[in-house]
C-alpha cells in the first residue's frame, strides 16, 4: 500500500483484495468498545473486505456477509462487531426510524456501509474510510478522522505494514 498523511486525513492505496483485508486486521485489531467506521463506496469497491478484515481482528471467525437484507448482522469476537447496512434504505427517515442507537452509543464496534446515506442521524465521531475503485485489483482508501479518538486511530494505522500475511485467514 501507498501511503500519504496529514493530520486528520490518510490515503492508502491496496492492490489486491487481500491488502484490502489487511487493512482491516490492522482496524479490528485497534478497535476498542464504542468505535465507529463509516464506509462509503460504489457497488463493488470493497466495503464488505475491508468489513471481513475487521470482523478478523477482532477475532471473528465467521464470515461477515453484506447485512444488506436484514440491515445489521451482529457477530461475536473480542468485541462485539455490529455490520450495518444502509444500501436499500432511501430516506433519512428510514434510517432514523431503525433505532441503531443501542449500536451505534453501545459498547461494541459499528461498520456502516453506505453510511453516507445516513450522516446527518449518525454519531459526529467516527473513522470515514472512503474507498474508490482504481483497477480490477486496486482500490483508493481515504480515511478522515472526526473526533480524537480516530485521530489516534490513523496514527496507528499509518504504522501498519499491509504487505505481511500477519492477521490473514
Amino acid at each position: 500500500m501507498k501511503l500519504n498523511q496529514s493530520i486528520s486525513h490518510l490515503e492508502l492505496i491496496s492492490h489486491s483484495p487481500e491488502q484490502t483485508q489487511r487493512l482491516g486486521v490492522g482496524i479490528g485489531e485497534l478497535a476498542s468498545p464504542g468505535d465507529i467506521y463509516l464506509l462509503v463506496g460504489t457497488l463493488g469497491t470493497g466495503k464488505t473486505c475491508l468489513t471481513q478484515g475487521i470482523a478478523w481482528g477482532l477475532g471473528i471467525e465467521e464470515y461477515a456477509f453484506s447485512p444488506t437484507f436484514v440491515i445489521v448482522r451482529e457477530h461475536y469476537g473480542r468485541l462485539p462487531l455490529y455490520h450495518i447496512d444502509l444500501y436499500r434504505l432511501d430516506h433519512i427517515e428510514e434510517i432514523a426510524d431503525l433505532g441503531l442507537d443501542d449500536y451505534l452509543y453501545g459498547n461494541g464496534v459499528c461498520v456502516v456501509e453506505w453510511a453516507e446515506k445516513g450522516l446527518s442521524v449518525l454519531p459526529i465521531e467516527y473513522l470515514l474510510i472512503q474507498i474508490s475503485y482504481l483497477s480490477d485489483t486496486e482500490r483508493s482508501f481515504q480515511l478522515k478522522a472526526n473526533g480524537k479518538r480516530y485521530l489516534e486511530i490513523l496514527g496507528q494505522v499509518s504504522n501498519l505494514s499491509l504487505n505481511s500475511r500477519k492477521g490473514l485467514k
